[in-house]
């Protein structure tokens, strides 16, 4: 018998990705897996059609925030990787 290993979540794999100590190419070329992102695409649709249920906006609050947050850190390499002056923009 063969046990079942859920697929990981994005913030599962976010976590993992940001923990493997990635190159600034690696986060701007950073895509979650198609299986991590099935679940927020399902909870997407379940809100279109209004019937979430509180943990699952809670659940999907959570993922919207991952999101920002690596959109954000890939903004910031691309920004970084624009050089003025000889030196590199610190990111602030």
């Amino acid at each position: 018998m063969t046990d079942y290993a859920p697929p990981a979540s994005i913030q599962d794999e976010m976590l993992a990705f940001l923990l493997s100590t990635p190159t600034p190419q690696n986060i701007i070329d950073f895509h979650a897996s198609e299986s991590a992102q099935d679940r927020p695409h399902y909870l997407l649709e379940v809100n279109r059609q209004g019937t979430l249920s509180d943990d699952e906006r809670a659940e999907l609050n959570e993922a919207s925030q991952m999101n920002h947050l690596i959109m954000r850190l890939i903004e910031k390499m691309k920004q970084r990787r624009t050089i003025k002056g000889g030196q590199e923009n610190d990111l602030r």
